[in-house]
């Protein structure tokens, strides 16, 4: 009989993997999450296949209606004809079983969706482990074939942080009523923004929010980058202002490559996963030999 895509060796996953087989993407994520040896193996085979999804992280502060907003974007992506993969990565769940129901709950309308992968992520309890557990989830969904993997994080973080800077676009979603938590964005995820989001612009104060953000857009001065970072308004709820957003993430991927900073990202963010790696083993190392 056939043997089960769970019970197969993890060079046989690949082969399933590139061959369109979802389940072995489902197993081959497992063992990267839970750091099995033979992961290392399997996500060596598959990154020549890896450099065509654009990633897209979203994050900002709880409460803000990041999943929704996700999962709006992954539809308007799907209606231009992109396959989506979706990362929700949760480092303050309590589970240490990782899949946090929430999130699935939330995309219900995308899961019947083939060219749609959901996965949920949630911390084990390793130091800097969830930013690499996740960028290795999204070389997978990569390798699988999606043209865009959205990372979504829960709060504004280090691990958030690091899981952004990993990303090609950096979507920060605030909502009205939460300028307390503006400062705590000044502080260490606006440094990473690439595009600024109000949401839940139907309630009062949004415009108060929209002009504190772009005010301090004025104070940081223009980026030596080139780039002019948007601050746009989104009612995710109904719909609104998605198609937007979505056209601002591509403006973003095209000014990346145009400029060469695509590039650049990419080979620092490969130079962060080398001295995170050696890191990592060195670490294990002395561990071994105390």
């Amino acid at each position: 009989g056939r043997r089960r895509a769970g019970s197969l060796p993890p060079m046989d996953l690949v082969d399933r993997l590139l061959a369109g087989d979802r389940r072995a993407v489902a197993r081959l994520i497992s063992l990267v999450e839970n750091r099995a040896p033979e992961s290392r193996e399997a996500l060596a085979a598959l990154y020549p296949h890896t450099g065509h999804a654009h990633i897209v992280g979203v994050t900002g502060s709880p409460g803000s209606g990041k999943s929704t907003l996700v999962n709006q974007m992954a539809k308007a992506f799907r209606r231009q004809g992109a396959t989506v993969g979706i990362v929700a990565v949760d480092p303050t769940s309590p589970f240490s079983g990782g899949a946090i129901l929430g999130d699935r709950i939330r995309m219900q309308d995308l899961c019947g969706d083939p060219g749609v992968f959901i996965r949920s992520m949630a911390t084990r309890g390793s130091l800097g482990g969830l930013a690499r557990a996740t960028s290795d989830v999204v070389k997978v969904l990569d390798a699988f074939g999606k043209d865009v993997v959205m990372v979504e994080t829960v709060g504004v973080g280090q691990d958030e942080v690091d899981i952004a800077r990993a990303a090609h676009t950096t979507v920060v979603v605030e909502a009205p009523g939460m300028g307390d938590d503006i400062q705590a964005l000044k502080a260490g995820v606006m440094e990473i923004a690439d595009i600024l989001i109000v949401n839940k612009a139907d309630r009062e104060g949004a415009e108060r929010t929209v002009a504190a953000l772009e005010m301090m857009l004025d104070l940081n001065g223009h980026p030596a980058c080139g780039w002019q970072i948007p601050v746009l308004k989104t009612i995710a709820t109904q719909d609104e202002g998605i198609a937007g957003l979505v056209d601002a993430t591509l403006r973003h991927r095209q000014f990346l490559l145009q400029s060469g900073n695509l590039a650049l990202r990419e080979r620092e963010r490969v130079d962060r996963e080398l001295s995170d790696l050696v890191q990592e083993r060195l670490r294990a190392l002395v561990l071994a030999a105390v």
